[in-house]
């Protein structure tokens, strides 16, 4: 996503989208798609650290949320309006954090559990997949139809 960066700011301005918030995120553009990616990298990483430190209380701990929580709803609509080149340097700034988690987490780490409020249990290992590799994979997707449709 970080290597689209001149992409993105070739092809702008980027208009802010009418609707932002359950509607259906393809409507987004760049100001709101890199507002939710800040925002989700340090919320999921924070809820990873809550599901290790449950297991080590040998608790089991609920974590997530769903698209329709009023504070993931109300960042990415303060966030949005920031420069894209902010926008991205906080991308930079906390992918490089959630790497280097991943990279410290140990085996029995990995595998601690919670609970997800909808989708079940996962362990830390397959919190991160979904929710954070899955969920920029199919961001950068996005990005990439967005950045299509205007020809870039």
């Amino acid at each position: 996503m970080l290597a689209m960066q001149g992409r993105v700011d070739d092809a702008g301005p980027w208009p802010l989208a009418e609707l932002y918030g359950t509607e259906a995120e393809a409507s987004w553009g760049p100001p709101e798609l890199l507002a939710h990616v800040d925002e989700m990298l340090p919320y999921w990483l924070g809820h990873a650290e809550r599901v290790i430190d449950g297991a080590r209380a040998g608790t089991d701990v609920a974590f997530g949320r769903t698209a329709e929580d009023p504070i993931r709803i109300g960042v990415i609509g303060r966030d949005r309006e920031m420069p894209l080149r902010e926008l991205f340097s906080r991308l930079g700034s906390e992918g490089a954090r959630v790497t280097a988690r991943l990279r410290m987490i140990s085996p029995a780490e990995a595998t601690a559990a919670g609970t997800h409020q909808t989708r079940g249990p996962f362990t830390v290992e397959a919190l991160f997949e979904r929710f954070v590799v899955g969920h920029l994979e199919d961001h950068v997707r996005q990005l990439e139809d967005i950045l299509a449709t205007r020809g870039a």
